[in-house]
């Protein structure tokens, strides 16, 4: 998910009481929900499209769940201890306690790999133990809906502290209708996929894979990605087309044998990154004959630098005829 969200989430958690349990239990909260993203600073390192087969990884793993809280908590109570021998440290701030401090920083790095599942992007949550993907398909990568209510949750959480009034409960109710809400996106998503697998099964064809992917503001319906061994990846939208209406939607102007572009490509790093990272990964044929690789849960001509690599030495071959 986006760092807004993350962040939301993190003071979200603080406002439901937990950061009255020591001092800095906000920075901790709201810091430890975003800690995980600093493997964005790979982009400093690695060209092209090569972050997509490093990020959403290493720092998202059981590893740095223990470790990344340490170090932050570390960092909070030195800077706790610094402020205090230099006579800066505000009056109305609350005892620091270390224990407090690793515990809210841990469970708020908890949040985040446990968001970033839940969108299509996927996640490696066992790294470095198993480089396997995880994907919950079941919100989009930011989501307004969340952003409203989380947002204004806090903003009212706060508003009543600040009046003396019950501050808990506003944010403790958001967490519930926030939970309320992924389960019913899961529900929706899980709906999706079970049409299409078994209005395929019952014309007797069988498709190797379905993803139900959520759509920015409507919540309500998904972008169904279905691929053929033989025909590629076609898009539908669920439910306007729960049953296709013999209407099929491929992605790509023109789409290129895949197995074919791979295997006469110049492998590179970029190449082998998004190989990596592809859980749709289609050929799509250039204006100039030459092949670019896609993935069909982010196809967007114009994102090319970002979710597809260009083999400009590679000519398409496409696919067989039905």
């Amino acid at each position: 998910m986006d760092n807004l969200t993350h962040s939301l989430v993190g003071a979200l958690i603080g406002q439901a009481g937990l950061k009255k349990k020591t001092g800095l239990a906000m920075p901790a909260l709201i810091i430890g929900a975003n800690l995980p993203d600093v493997d964005a600073a790979c982009f400093f390192w690695l060209d092209g499209v090569e972050h997509l087969g490093f990020r959403r990884g290493i720092t998202h793993g059981p590893i740095a769940w223990l470790l990344l809280p340490l170090v932050l908590a570390g960092l909070l109570y030195g800077f706790d201890r610094w402020q205090a021998k230099r006579g800066t440290r505000p009056k109305e701030r609350l005892p620091v306690n270390f224990n407090w401090l690793y515990l809210l920083s841990f469970i708020a790095c908890l949040t985040h790999p446990a968001l970033d599942w839940l969108n299509v992007y996927g996640i490696r949550l066992l790294e470095p133990f198993s480089s396997r993907w995880f994907y919950g398909d079941t919100l989009f990568i930011i989501d307004v809906w969340l952003w409203a209510l989380l947002g204004f949750a806090t903003w009212f959480s706060l508003r009543r502290e600040k009046r003396g009034g019950e501050w808990k409960r506003p944010a403790r109710l958001a967490i519930m209708v926030a939970l309320v809400y992924i389960g019913l996106n899961g529900a929706i998503t899980a709906r999706a996929e079970r049409a299409f697998e078994n209005w395929f099964l019952g014309v007797g064809l069988v498709e190797e894979q379905v993803i139900a992917s959520p759509l920015p503001l409507l919540f309500w319906d998904r972008e169904v990605l279905v691929y053929g061994p033989s025909a590629g990846w076609h898009e539908f939208i669920y439910p306007a087309d729960n049953h296709a209406n013999g209407e099929m939607r491929p992605l790509g102007e023109t789409t290129c044998n895949l197995d074919a572009a791979v295997e006469q490509a110049v492998p590179g790093k970029e190449l082998e990154a998004f190989l990596f990272w592809s859980r749709a990964p289609f050929a799509e044929r250039a204006p100039d004959g030459s092949v670019i690789l896609r993935d069909a849960r982010f196809y967007d001509p114009r994102a090319r630098d970002r979710f597809s690599v260009a083999l400009p030495d590679v000519k398409c071959e496409e696919l067989p005829a039905n």
